[in-house]
């Protein structure tokens, strides 16, 4: 093995170890099962396969073993085997060989949704409402103005026609698809839709408001989705008379594309909306992973400590930047480097989803690394703005 291979394997190994024990920790708390956290990072990432499966392909005792080293070294809580992971390093068992537990039956529609709301027109909102519509829903989405509207319908006319190009789509599905959409600028329009999804600017505050209209507005059983990927579903849910009826929907951007959907249920969501939700996603081709209302859900509580663990190797001058990406897409197989990623994310959204995991979690080690506070406060923000850690032409 080359020095440089030999380097590439450490930045790679320091990374990655943290995340799989982080994994084994989310399991082993019974937040959500080992299909949905690996589900969660192939989908929602594109990893070639979830955290659980990469410690039974390295090996459990080797897991446990190399992570028992670095918290020797450290004594950061995060090195510290998980308690799972010691149990089965000592009983020589794996995750497939049945420490993950049985898959759970496959879900069912216990409300019928035939007509579906969404508010937003922005990207994620426009992918929303072109998904639900190409699976054969009607759709009623809601903007601030008729320009807002139009943009909604270009920006589906568009992607269906690259489908059309493609050969993936027919002139007759495009039509019958843009003849299921319904722009309005009033959200009384709303009335007879069976879920609501909201896709609107990441403030708590406009959410609430939001939330109390639409609680006003939605015909009694209508479901009221939000797809924040931050803000706390259960406070939503507390401003309406239906709290039982408010779960999380959180698609991946752009969600035309991205597969993954998070469904969140706060501790008033009923059973049978969040089983709706669920087969409601199998059936708009969606893979849905289920976890409760706290901060980072699955995915970006396992990702965005890995990519600040990454911002601290270069801080600390042991690998420049362009070593830490190339080391985790040669060894890890992940399809882009921490810092490729943080500068696609925006760095401003990372240091705020970083500074919340840091919060709910009280982890000394998720403290947010010095030099992502620092790009931020430059104002190099990633790809949106040209320059992150990487600079853009």
């Amino acid at each position: 093995m080359t020095d440089t291979s030999a380097t590439n394997e450490q930045i790679s190994r320091e990374l990655v170890l943290p995340y799989l024990n982080h994994a084994v920790r989310m399991f082993e708390s019974g937040y959500a099962s080992a299909t949905d956290i690996d589900n969660a990072m192939r989908f929602g990432c594109g990893y070639p396969q979830g955290p659980l499966a990469t410690i039974d392909e390295i090996g459990v005792q080797q897991v446990r073993d190399e992570l028992a080293a670095r918290f020797s070294e450290s004594g950061d809580n995060l090195h510290k085997p998980a308690d799972l992971l010691e149990k089965l390093a000592a009983e020589g068992t794996t995750f497939a060989s049945g420490a993950a537990g049985a898959d759970a039956e496959a879900p069912q529609l216990k409300h019928e949704i035939t007509k579906v709301g969404v508010v937003g027109t922005g990207t994620m909102a426009s992918g929303i409402v072109q998904v639900f519509a190409q699976a054969g829903y009607d759709v009623v989405f809601v903007g601030r103005g008729e320009d807002k509207i139009a943009g909604v319908v270009a920006f589906i006319e568009k992607g269906l026609g690259r489908l059309v190009e493609k050969g993936k789509l027919d002139e007759d599905t495009k039509a019958a698809v843009l003849g299921r959409l319904t722009g309005s600028t009033s959200r009384e329009d709303l009335a007879d839709v069976d879920l609501v999804v909201e896709a609107i600017a990441e403030d708590l505050e406009i959410k609430t408001q939001l939330f109390k209209d639409l609680d006003r507005i939605a015909k009694p059983g209508a479901i009221l989705a939000t797809t924040t990927s931050s803000m706390p579903i259960t406070q939503l849910g507390e401003v309406t008379s239906r709290p039982e009826s408010v779960i999380g929907m959180h698609f991946f951007n752009p969600a035309t594309v991205m597969k993954l959907v998070e469904v969140v249920t706060t501790s008033a969501t009923s059973a049978d909306v969040d089983q709706t939700v669920l087969a409601l996603c199998a059936k708009v081709k969606k893979v849905a992973v289920s976890c409760a209302d706290r901060s980072g859900f699955i995915v970006n509580a396992l990702l965005f400590p890995y990519l600040n663990d990454a911002v601290k190797i270069v801080d600390e001058g042991r690998a420049d930047i362009d070593t830490v990406d190339a080391a985790i897409k040669e060894q890890a197989g992940f399809p882009m480097g921490p810092f490729q990623l943080l500068d696609v994310v925006g760095n401003d959204v990372s240091l705020a989803i970083q500074q919340e995991l840091h919060t709910e979690f009280k982890e000394a080690g998720f403290a947010p690394a010095a030099g992502l506070e620092k790009v931020v406060a430059e104002g190099n923000l990633g790809r949106k703005t040209g320059k992150g850690f990487h600079t853009y032409n």
